[in-house]
């Protein structure tokens, strides 16, 4: 059976606002991007997400199909295909709004190497219930990924979103946060006392892996009593725009992880020593490097990566 990635998460349109330039319009949303990323670098990547029957979900629709990403159910579950605003500042960072719905489509009964959970699903009501039944009926059996990839500006970071995270958190293998997520849930905590925090919780991850943007990114891992934590540096780039980054370091990282998700990856990502997450970092910033060099939410394919020095 061939091994499959199953993302849950939103698709929105996304509408950049670069000063000099007319508005552009692209296929996004954090489940879309890292779909069409894990599909780019040659993964099978089934799409659990929420979209309208209209112009704006029928081109969000051409792009999954143009990059080869599968459907795991009817996107058709919303009145309006979700809008985001990205004005992007002379540096490059995107400041968002937005327009936003999220429900989870029905789904069939089908095994995942690994269900990556992103950003809105677990947190933004009505489709947040059912993400977090599913994440956590599943755990116990599946390998799971949750980028925290928190939106403030769509579901705030009160307590009650707080604790959503911290149960997805609970039922993840893997999670992956920026230090902004971080500090936005826990403001009067560095971003590794968050992630040691997030380690912590009974059953928890044995991995946090942190974007700090330019910085470049850091693990904090823990196997019983042991616990490594470490760095890498961020790629030097031109930066075009941030928008499509930190998807790209997911996807990335799953792909290098690749061989060791499935059954049992939590013993097997547990045994990793920090020679192994720093190349693993290192992949997925060589990645993000990429998209952060083009316009909008745009990953490399595996050809495009194969050629960076680095590789790896």
């Amino acid at each position: 059976m061939t091994a499959t990635a199953l993302v849950i998460g939103e698709a929105v349109l996304d509408v950049v606002h670069a000063e000099g330039a007319p508005p552009d319009e692209r296929p996004g949303g954090s489940a879309v991007n890292v779909a069409v990323a894990l599909a780019r670098l040659g993964r099978p990547v089934r799409l659990a997400t929420a979209y309208a029957d209209d112009a704006a979900g029928a081109r969000i629709a051409g792009h999954l199909r143009a990059a080869g990403v599968d459907l795991a159910g009817d996107p058709h579950v919303l009145a309006a295909t979700p809008r985001a605003d990205a004005v992007i500042d002379p540096s490059g960072a995107a400041t968002y709004s937005f327009e936003i719905g999220w429900r989870l489509p029905a789904l069939p009964a089908a095994p995942a190497h690994v269900v990556h959970v992103t950003s809105l699903a677990p947190l933004l009501d009505p489709g947040a219930g059912d993400v977090l039944a599913l994440v956590e009926r599943i755990a116990p059996t599946a390998c799971i990924s949750y980028d925290v990839n928190l939106r403030p500006a769509i579901t705030g970071a009160r307590r009650e979103v707080v604790e959503r995270v911290l149960r997805t958190a609970a039922a993840a293998t893997v999670v992956k946060a920026s230090d902004e997520d971080l500090l936005a849930l826990w403001p009067d905590r560095s971003a590794g006392e968050s992630a040691s925090a997030l380690l912590a919780l009974p059953d928890g991850p044995v991995a946090v892996v942190v974007t700090h943007g330019g910085e470049g990114a850091s693990w904090h891992a823990c196997a019983g009593a042991d616990w490594s934590t470490g760095g890498v540096h961020a790629e030097p780039v031109e930066v075009v725009d941030t928008i499509g980054a930190g998807d790209t370091f997911a996807a990335a990282l799953l792909d290098h992880l690749w061989p060791l998700l499935g059954p049992g990856a939590r013993d097997r990502l547990a045994a990793l020593g920090p020679d192994a997450w720093s190349a693993a970092l290192g992949y997925a910033g060589r990645a993000a490097a990429v998209t952060v060099g083009r316009v909008g939410a745009d990953p490399p394919t595996r050809a495009e990566l194969d050629v960076l020095p680095g590789r790896g």
